[in-house]
């Protein structure tokens, strides 16, 4: 694939991440501009993934009906404005709602995109597509936390969504001058009025929903770390707002370096075998981390470490998952898509919730969360290993 078509895509896919890390270090000031807590400040994100569970289940019938160019550009508009909204939002439960909003809209590149990798490749080109995107968009969760502490500390919050609408405005441009239409005009075009149908099918789909689910709840995990992180490290810890975004982006250089381990290790095995094997990396370090955070310790750097590796394996879990849940959707990949995206931040939204309701004062709410997000990934990766064994060799009976 094309590097400048890799880079719009990976654009595209990160609306999530750079709407999301970019204000993370603002949350103690937000409080404080809002007369609230952190704890109230979080329902913003919790919003954001509300936002993207519903709004990609509208994106990918509509990117399947009328191509991928078109709906793209609606999306990235809405996020557009929603961010300028963001920026003057003078209440909290302004921001929340523009939070919401700013998410049906950004859900659009993130949908859009995997759909457009299934277009253009098959199943083990498309996990390595996956892999280079996390580079790409891997970038964003590494500098975001550090533009968006030195945004704050020079401008204020608001200055964060600005950037925003900036960036919603580039990549909205990206798309309309160098994103060619990538659905061929034979392909069959579904009508809206079968999208019920299409997705009870999806649902139907017992191989669909263990890889999908599998990856979504293991990037719940990952949001429940973006949550609670802000509070453990900078309040629980001490950790300067401006200098989160080192700890924050030592994580996200692990996970864009598994996931360019991942594209290697895709050259000796299939996605799925490489999937029910990492996934237990991944529960482990959480079962480790919830252990470690159990004995509150003084330190931050002990949390530190089974947070790098449960973080980084995730480089390798997510793309699998992607691929492996993708890869027999051809005639629908913007409903697959955008349903295992809808799934996935359903379940994020829940972590993320979770978090605040859990909320005691230390980091074992962040732990417990990753730990019990890891352990249902894990058994979701096993079952997906025993529906394709049962696939490939069907009872006599």
């Amino acid at each position: 694939m094309p590097l400048r078509l890799l880079l719009i895509l990976g654009s595209l896919s990160a609306f999530g991440p750079m709407a999301i890390d970019f204000y993370l270090p603002s949350f103690p000031a937000m409080a404080v501009a809002f007369g609230t807590d952190v704890e109230h400040v979080q329902l913003s994100l919790a919003a954001y993934f509300a936002g993207l569970a519903i709004g990609q289940l509208g994106y990918g019938p509509m990117a399947d009906r009328f191509g991928r160019r078109g709906p793209l550009l609606f999306g990235v508009g809405l996020f557009t404005l929603a961010s300028i909204a963001c920026a003057l939002a003078p209440s909290l439960e302004w921001l929340i709602a523009a939070r919401f909003v700013q998410a049906l809209g950004g859900c659009a590149g993130m949908v859009i995109s995997r759909a457009v990798v299934r277009d253009m490749c098959d199943p083990v080109n498309g996990a390595k597509v996956f892999s280079q995107l996390m580079l790409v968009m891997g970038l964003a969760p590494i500098l975001a936390p550090f533009a968006g502490g030195f945004l704050l500390n020079s401008f204020g919050w608001a200055s964060i969504f600005v950037c925003l609408t900036l960036f919603g405005a580039l990549a909205g441009a990206g798309v309309a001058l160098w994103l060619p239409e990538t659905l061929s005009a034979d392909h069959p075009r579904p009508p809206l009025s079968g999208t019920l149908r299409r997705y009870l099918g999806l649902l139907r789909d017992p191989e669909f929903l263990a890889f999908g689910l599998s990856g979504g709840v293991a990037m719940a995990g990952m949001f429940a770390y973006i949550a609670g992180s802000p509070f453990v490290f900078i309040e629980l810890y001490d950790v300067p707002a401006e200098h989160y975004g080192w700890l924050f982006g030592s994580n996200a250089a692990g996970f864009i370096l598994a996931a360019q381990i991942n594209a290697r290790l895709l050259r000796l095995r299939g996605p799925s075998f490489w999937l029910r094997r990492l996934v237990w990396l991944y529960f482990f370090a959480g079962a480790a981390l919830l252990l470690l955070a159990l004995f509150r310790p003084a330190q931050l750097w002990v949390l530190m470490v089974p947070l790098f590796i449960g973080m980084a394996s995730l480089g390798c879990i997510i793309p699998n998952a992607s691929a492996c849940a993708m890869a027999k959707q051809g005639q629908h990949a913007g409903s697959a898509s955008a349903l295992m995206g809808s799934l996935q931040f359903a379940v994020a939204a829940g972590a993320s919730w979770l978090i605040g309701a859990l909320h005691d004062g230390s980091a074992v709410p962040m732990a417990s969360v990753i730990a019990l997000c890891g352990l249902i990934a894990a058994v979701l990766a096993w079952f997906s290993g025993q529906l394709e064994t049962t696939l490939a060799h069907p009872s006599n009976e």
